[in-house]
């Protein structure tokens, strides 16, 4: 199956056919830094990063922007209150969203750009706006005329005739009922105290939804393949993004439309203004396990709700348990004394890759994919008990799942290797045990297991694995 999308633009399912060759170009809506990100939030990046992660498994380029908004009306309110200035109080949020996403092993984007710094595009393209009769100027701003603007709504199939009309909103956020011509630039006044910035029509600053049309077409093009974010930003804020870039550039925007579902607790939308939302930091200091959480928020199709529980954390703990377990039997078989090798493997791996990919190909299905990488392991660990997969066997699927890893990225796939010291140990003890040298033999053996590690005999040779810390692993396990 060739990779296909559901596209919100369209409302179906589309191939992906990228604008440039084996290239991909994707904008995707990051965090406002007035607070700590919630679950939510890091949903909708964490579906982020397994799209890129797919596109880059598939060997596409991988041209990737997300914006840090870091000017709009809640974080001029809530740096006054604290009586920070806008930089310092939105750069202490940014810090902290940016050490968020290293723990839930979000990757890199290619560029963050932050709207402050690019007022100046948001000057240009206001004035462009106004040179075109698109935009105009009232009392307390520039604002975008959308009955100028064909086919408004046509993204979130908002019908303007069943709106309020010839309404001016100078919220960045509001909804349908609220909905029409919004702010590009608003003027000055008491209230935003020094945030302000010089402009030829006036001082004052921009509104949101122009942010992020100037980072998407500065950082990728005016025209990019693809543009993700919660469907709560649909309207207004895409709808906005694409009305005053088409406007200006006479191109479309965008390509493909990808937008996550919400999170649920207790069947309401998980959200700052709600109140019953959890930062990751919340329940890091439970003892929840970062790993664990990620694989949470990306175990569901993005397209579906999540209902967030602390005991759905706590199986997703005992799924990646299963992963590092997996993964320390590999290496087991990788350290054992025989020649035992399984043809059979090749295929199963071949099989297991194919129906992986066919699930991911299918808008993300990452449930499906999931599903067969626990029946890929399933199967595995019933020929390791049968001692029907040796070295090379343990070496490729060890391969392949750190190719499935670089989709998900949870797993711990790094070899725990095994010491030259312990290994020499136990070959010379192999060698004393066939000379039925057995006290010579034992005494190997307790130096092996003073050593931190464990050796067993088996039909067709020994087994070296390291000894896990009991404590330790009781400790993690009431930690919470």
């Amino acid at each position: 199956m060739a990779l296909q999308f559901y596209n919100t633009f369209t409302q179906k399912k589309e191939l992906f056919k990228p604008i440039e060759k084996n290239s991909a170009t994707m904008y995707n809506c990051g965090p406002t830094v007035y607070n700590y990100a919630h679950i939510g939030n890091f949903r909708a990046y964490i579906c982020s990063d397994i799209l890129k992660r797919y596109l880059l498994y598939k060997g596409f380029a991988v041209k990737q922007v997300m914006n840090i908004t870091d000017v709009d009306d809640k974080t001029i309110r809530d740096s006054q209150k604290e009586g920070l200035s806008l930089h310092e109080f939105t750069e202490k949020y940014t810090i902290a969203f940016f050490e968020d996403l290293e723990k839930l092993n979000i990757s890199k984007a290619y560029v963050f750009p932050r709207a402050t710094q690019h007022i100046h595009g948001m000057i240009h393209l206001t004035q462009k706006l106004l040179d075109n009769e698109i935009a105009y100027q009232a009392r307390d701003g520039i604002y975008f005329s959308i009955s100028k603007f064909r086919n408004y709504g046509k993204l979130s199939k908002i019908k303007l005739d069943e709106t309020k009309t010839g309404v001016r909103v100078k919220n960045d956020e509001y909804d349908k009922e609220n909905a029409q011509d919004f702010a590009l630039w608003k003027f000055w006044t008491e209230k935003d105290g020094d945030c302000v910035w010089e402009s030829p029509f006036g001082k004052g600053r921009p509104g949101w939804h122009i942010e992020c049309s100037v980072m998407a077409m500065q950082h990728l093009a005016e025209h990019f393949d693809i543009h993700t974010g919660g469907i709560d930003l649909i309207f207004p804020h895409h709808e906005n993004e694409i009305a005053q870039s088409e406007a200006v550039t006479g191109k479309k925007f965008v390509n493909y439309w990808l937008h996550n579902e919400y999170i649920l607790v207790n069947g309401k939308k998980m959200s700052k203004s709600l109140g019953n939302f959890f930062t990751l930091r919340d329940l890091l200091i439970q003892g929840y396990k970062a790993r664990a959480i990620r694989y949470l928020l990306l175990s569901s199709h993005y397209r579906q709700q999540l209902n967030f529980t602390l005991q759905g954390i706590d199986a997703a703990e005992k799924v990646i348990e299963k992963f590092d377990i997996f993964f320390a039997s590999l290496d087991e078989v990788k350290n054992l004394n025989n020649t035992v090798e399984n043809n059979e493997i090749a295929a199963i791996i071949e099989n297991a890759q194919k129906q992986f990919e066919e699930a991911m190909d299918d808008d993300l299905e990452i449930s499906q994919g999931l599903a067969v990488i626990f029946e890929f392991i399933r199967r595995i660990n019933v020929l390791a008990s049968e001692n029907k997969v040796g070295k090379k066997n343990a070496v490729d699927i060890t391969d392949f799942m750190k190719k499935i890893d670089s989709v998900l990225g949870v797993m711990h796939t790094e070899e725990s290797a095994m010491p030259r010291e312990i290994i020499m140990l136990a070959e010379e003890r192999e060698r004393v045990r066939k000379k039925k040298d057995f006290a010579t033999s034992d005494k190997l053996r307790k130096e092996i297991i003073s050593k931190g590690y464990i050796l067993d005999d088996t039909n067709t040779g020994y087994r070296l694995r390291k000894k896990r810390d009991e404590n330790l692993v009781l400790q993690d396990s009431h930690s919470k």
